[in-house]
């Protein structure tokens, strides 16, 4: 190996160049001469003259890892090599590793109602909170779409239970409210990981891929879920995209049905109607949610007749109420904004209106926020407007998360404001919620719509919306969504304990 491939000591190599040899019998001589002080003495000129003739060192520099501009944080590739090189250390040394990754729970709604700016902080925030939640030597890398990946370094301990507990910290510290100009931000966060011991491959990209799937189970179980990867995780991955060629068939054989989600009105506490919810009852796997499979109803392009099924189910349990004395209650039907851009949705329910013979006003149709903020949304308003010629009322779902203008609800027909979740959420503790809830309200007022708050998961939720008074109300608090026979036994229930709840007033002498 010659010098010039030693770190250090490649100037040495400049000693061999055909002009140095001048110095060869000039060391001879000198050394004949003056003896071997003066050889020593020449060659050291010879040294000097060989440093100060060495060509620098002009190759390029590594390459720096790519950033996230918004962040600094590194990318895929990055925790996809500190993962590889902690797997080599953990297997060497003994010691353990995992990956993680963490997203924020409904990152689309947040983003839509924050702005790229305000998003890009909440982004950045949380990742200052992961890194303080972390140790030094720990890394935390940006995914995209709200989703971080956390490496951490080789511990003596990570098994389950330790890597649990890191997990609900990190999910802990992602959801403490954020302060922002704008106000308060309330976020949940799905955590997945992988333990090296259940990694599909003992590689930083398996292993990291792992704990996306893990991420996104937790997801579809959400909000705040938490799953660590193992093979029945992949399995139901390998499940759901099944479900794909199966829904159709599904749908045409009944398998698919409608549940009924109650909606109460704040003033009496009479049930005021129901929204319909698709449940899949799976000859093999049980009950799905519409969480399950409301993906493979999109890649199909089955959302129209989805639609279809769900009316025909809700157009018969009104049938039934009203034979027991319940002829009031609405049905609220979602669409999506591909079914408000086909121009034949309006003659369609009014179609199945009178095949079974039930007023349009009994019939509310949701649309979502996007459908009146569309750039494009030419065929889409068309298609509301014809449905309140028909007498359907409009619900315009998410409100105050998105950018539809004020003058949408005008524009759109809108009878009825749904309140998005996040608005509702800690209403009856934090001030700052219960201000945004009062000015939507009183905006809904002055427009002369009604008000429904979505989600509403506790007691004292409920009643801080009614005393602020927004005008209707579903979500956990009230029920969970229900086949059309456990209606009936929870009407009659609902309406026995309304028949008990004292009345306050003069006694009459």
């Amino acid at each position: 190996m010659s010098f010039k491939h030693i770190r250090g000591l490649a100037w040495l190599g400049e000693m061999t160049r055909r002009d140095m040899l001048a110095f060869v019998p000039a060391a001879g001589l000198a050394g004949y001469w003056f003896g071997l002080a003066g050889a020593l003495l020449v060659v050291s000129a010879a040294v000097a003259v060989a440093w100060l003739a060495r060509v620098p060192n002009t190759a390029p520099a590594a390459a720096q890892p790519e950033r996230d501009p918004a962040t600094r944080l590194p990318l895929r590739a990055e925790a996809e090599a500190v993962l590889e090189a902690a797997l080599e250390d953990a297997a060497a040394s003994g010691r353990g590793t995992a990956a993680f990754v963490i997203g924020l729970d409904d990152a689309e709604a947040l983003a839509t109602a924050s702005g790229e700016a305000g998003f890009a902080e909440v982004v950045r925030r949380t990742a200052e909170r992961l890194h303080g939640a972390l140790r030094e030597h720990d890394l935390v890398a940006q995914l995209g779409g709200g989703r971080f990946a956390v490496v951490l370094a080789p511990v003596r301990r990570a098994d389950l239970e330790s890597v649990l507990q890191i997990a609900a910290r990190l999910q802990s510290a992602v959801e403490v409210p954020l302060s922002r100009d704008q106000g308060t931000v309330y976020v949940s966060a799905h955590v997945g990981f992988c333990l090296v011991s259940r990694a599909p491959a003992r590689n930083g990209t398996a292993m990291l891929a792992a704990a996306e799937t893990a991420a996104d189970e937790a997801r579809r179980f959400g909000p705040g879920a938490i799953r660590a990867y193992s093979t029945e995780i992949e399995r139901s991955v390998h499940e759901h995209s099944e479900l794909t060629g199966q829904v159709g068939a599904a749908l045409e054989e009944g398998q698919i049905i409608a549940h009924f989600l109650p909606q109460l009105c704040s003033d009496t506490g009479e049930v005021s109607g129901f929204e319909l919810v698709p449940v899949w009852l799976h000859p093999e796997r049980g009950f799905l949610t519409s969480a399950d499979f409301a993906p493979a109803i999109r890649a199909e392009g089955l959302q129209a007749r989805l639609s279809e099924v769900m009316l025909y189910h809700g157009f018969a349990a009104l049938r039934g109420w009203a034979g027991e004395g319940h002829g009031a209650a609405t049905l609220t039907l979602p669409v999506t904004l591909d079914e408000l851009r086909n121009p034949s949705l309006p003659e369609r329910l009014k179609w199945d209106l009178d095949r079974f013979d039930t007023a349009p006003a009994r019939l509310r149709v949701q649309v979502p926020e996007t459908a009146a903020s569309d750039s494009a949304q030419d065929i889409a308003s068309h298609t509301l407007a014809k449905l309140a010629q028909i007498g359907c009322s409009i619900e315009l779902a998410g409100f105050g998360n998105g950018p539809a203008p004020i003058s949408a609800i005008r524009k759109c027909s809108v009878r009825r404001l749904r309140i998005d979740r996040s608005f509702v959420v800690h209403v009856d503790s934090d001030p700052e919620q219960q201000s945004l809830v009062a000015a939507i309200l009183s905006l809904a007022e002055q427009l002369g719509v009604e008000t429904l708050a979505d989600g509403v998961a506790s007691l004292g939720e409920h009643a801080m919306l009614a005393q602020l008074g927004c005008g209707y109300v579903q979500g956990p608090a009230v029920a969970r969504a229900m086949a059309y026979e456990d209606t009936r036994e929870w009407i009659g229930r609902h309406r026995a304990k309304l028949q008990a709840t004292p009345r306050l007033g003069l006694r009459k002498r």
